[in-house]
């Protein structure tokens, strides 16, 4: 198993038994992503529906926001996994193909149909918060101004020292854990853009005011063991037989910090499913999964997520 880099990597899929729908929407605004996602789970006749899998631009959309209107839309018994693409470490555009046409802002879903196919899908990160929680005071969406009434990128590239300067790229190296008043477990979010003039961050995902938030930074083989047990918790789902396919979106951070070890992600990924099972997948800006195989879908950032195949 290979973690190759500027290539394009093409896996055709076969189903004997299944039927699967596909619909497709253009975003235009930022704003838009929440009635974007809505209009995507519209799109799709739920009856015998199993599954959805998105894949989205990972620059122009808000992917807890299309989460969101995806989720509103759809039946609650209904899993959706999938992520949004990456450009690396480069932040400057990203395309989803759908037939042929490609283009940014592009977000497109598959339903899958078919009681023979067993679908499996887990999520899990390996990131460790470190510091004080912080109150977000300042926040509009995705864009995050201030935190405990203190501009949020002065903090932030205090706590990045030398790698400050490398932003938005480094941030990738120290997400923020977000932690809603409820006391809720936290999600991970990940910077996508930085802007000196207004000293506000951009991220994958909603940044709510309210919510608290501690930096995070990784070791190797928390990552590691966070892969590997996403792959468990996936053949678990679909009734731990080995699944035949295994879509691995593990976010572009995570490569960021294990470099030269990468491969070690996706061979213990390998391991924990089987030698039969084809593993295909790419670095993201944002994973789409439910954390639980009870818990509603939400946006992930700095997770290896992982939706498996089989068909009976």
């Amino acid at each position: 198993k290979e973690v190759r880099d500027q290539t394009l990597v093409a896996t055709a899929v076969h189903l004997e038994h299944s039927v699967v729908a596909g619909a497709k929407i253009n975003i235009r605004d930022v704003s838009d992503s929440f009635q974007a996602g809505q209009k995507l789970a519209q799109a799709f006749d739920t009856k015998d529906l199993i599954h959805v899998f998105v894949l989205s631009d990972g620059l122009k959309v808000n992917g807890s926001e299309l989460v969101k209107g995806l989720v509103q839309a759809l039946p609650s018994h209904i899993p959706i996994t999938g992520g949004l693409a990456g450009d690396g470490a480069a932040f400057g555009e990203t395309l989803v193909l759908w037939d042929e046409d490609m283009q940014p802002g592009m977000i497109a879903a598959i339903g899958f149909y078919g009681n023979r196919l067993k679908i499996g899908y887990g999520t899990l990160g390996g990131w460790d918060p470190f510091g004080i929680e912080r109150l977000i005071t300042k926040s509009r969406g995705n864009v995050l101004y201030e935190l405990d009434g203190k501009s949020a990128l002065a903090l932030y590239k205090k706590y990045l020292g030398e790698h400050a300067a490398g932003l938005p790229a480094t941030g990738l190296l120290f997400p923020l854990e977000l932690r809603p008043k409820e006391g809720k477990s936290g999600l991970v979010r990940t910077i996508l853009a930085v802007s000196e003039e207004d000293q506000s961050m951009t991220f994958a995902g909603d940044v709510p005011e309210g919510s608290y938030a501690r930096f995070m930074k990784a070791s190797f083989d928390r990552l590691i063991d966070g892969a590997v047990g996403a792959a468990k918790a996936s053949r678990e789902k679909a009734g731990s037989q080995a699944p035949d396919l295994a879509v691995l979106i593990s976010c572009v951070g995570r490569k960021m910090v294990l470099k030269q070890r990468i491969e070690e992600e996706v061979e213990g990924v390998a391991e924990a499913l089987g030698p039969a099972t084809v593993l295909t997948g790419f670095y993201s800006y944002g994973e789409i999964c439910p954390f639980a195989p009870t818990a509603q879908c939400e946006l992930h950032n700095q997770t290896m997520t992982i939706t498996t195949f089989r068909e009976e």
